[in-house]
């Protein structure tokens, strides 16, 4: 599917994976998040953290009454969870606002881990 965005010279149609490439990139920028996680833990490993080039396979879009996203991270230990996911809500709105014009009315959080970080 795609969200359609209409302006005064026509239409642009914005893709899912776009949007979700957009979301794991802002998501990433939050300072706590260690990274993404699976959506499909069965398949690709439980909490397995995904690469900087897959983070996308980390976020669901779906528009039923709008455009929802579905985000799931694993966060630092350490970390306030209500504190970082707040930010990571904040900063996906912003980021699809600001890059893609494109409104979402939900952004929806899953941490499915917490990280040690080795220090060495």
């Amino acid at each position: 599917m795609s969200v359609t965005v209409n302006n005064d010279y026509g239409s642009i149609e914005i893709s899912n994976d776009v949007i979700a490439t957009v979301v794991g990139g802002a998501a990433t920028e939050i300072p706590g998040v260690v990274g993404m996680a699976s959506r499909h833990q069965v398949r690709d490993g439980l909490n397995e953290i995904l690469n900087r080039e897959n983070y996308a396979r980390g976020v669901v879009v779906s528009q039923e009454t709008g455009v929802i996203v579905d985000v799931y991270i694993i966060v630092s230990y350490g970390t306030k969870i209500s504190e970082v996911s707040k930010n990571v809500q904040e900063r996906v709105s912003y980021q699809l606002e600001a890059s893609l014009g494109v409104e979402a009315n939900a952004v929806n959080i899953f941490v499915h881990g917490v990280r040690v970080q080795n220090y060495e």
